[in-house]
């Protein structure tokens, strides 16, 4: 059976992740936002800085997230902006990455493509084996959860 380390991104300023790797489920959010008097790049640049870090650390084989919903609005601009560093940083390590849509992963997940936050924090609990209160951790791991059947690879 193929084991990937996969790491799991549901980005945006509270930026969920999951990694797994066969034998061990990791997650947590980290937290983007702005400091006072700070421009809005900074947030990308401590998000750079944070994706080699938990690259050099995790040393992930597949790199997966959601993909960025072209609403418009600053949550778009960001989400986009987040994956445009996520395929750079990929490219620049050789790690391969995939996006998966927001209603599949909910229908996978829950049963139904519009599932709100609770649901997916219900499901993401039974993953983790422990409470999950973030529902951007939630997301994470429901990802995670996703990209390893689609491999065949379970814990």
């Amino acid at each position: 059976m193929l084991h990937l380390a996969i790491l799991a991104l549901d980005c945006g300023t509270h930026t969920g992740w999951a990694f797994g790797d066969g034998s061990r489920i990791e997650s947590g959010v980290q937290v983007f936002d702005l400091k006072r008097g700070e421009s809005p790049g900074m947030r990308y640049i401590r998000f750079n800085a944070w994706l080699q870090e938990i690259f050099d650390l995790l040393e992930p084989d597949l790199v997966a997230f959601e993909m960025a919903h072209h609403r418009g609005g600053a949550a778009t601009e960001l989400m986009a902006g987040m994956t445009t560093r996520i395929l750079e940083a990929c490219a620049d390590r050789g790690i391969n990455h995939t996006s998966v849509h927001s209603a599949t992963l909910k229908k996978f997940a829950t049963g139904s493509g519009r599932a709100d936050k609770e649901a997916m924090k219900k499901r993401a609990s039974k993953i983790a084996g422990r409470l999950i209160i973030s529902d951007d951790e939630a997301d994470a791991l429901c990802l995670l959860e996703y990209i390893r059947g689609q491999f065949g690879d379970k814990k």
